[in-house]
């Protein structure tokens, strides 16, 4: 498994925090951002590259995509 830098470990650490490990329970860049507290845009980075890799999970919505983590980093 790659490395995740440190905002991706950020991320990461935001979703399990905030329960979503699961489908049903994702949750938006938004709600990530918040809880992260940085720029949305730098969060919209981090999951698109987490996605990349296979960590996290982007479901596709009519208004915003939801996110959880699929595999958590050892």
């Amino acid at each position: 498994m790659e490395e995740l830098n440190p905002i991706e470990k950020l991320v990461v650490q935001a979703m399990q925090e905030l329960g979503a490990t699961k489908e049903e329970k994702k949750k938006t860049a938004d709600d990530i951002a918040k809880k992260c507290n940085r720029p949305k845009s730098m969060v919209t980075n981090a999951l698109v590259s987490l996605s990349n890799k296979s960590v996290v999970k982007r479901v596709v919505r009519e208004k915003a995509s939801g996110y959880y983590v699929e595999s958590a980093p050892m």
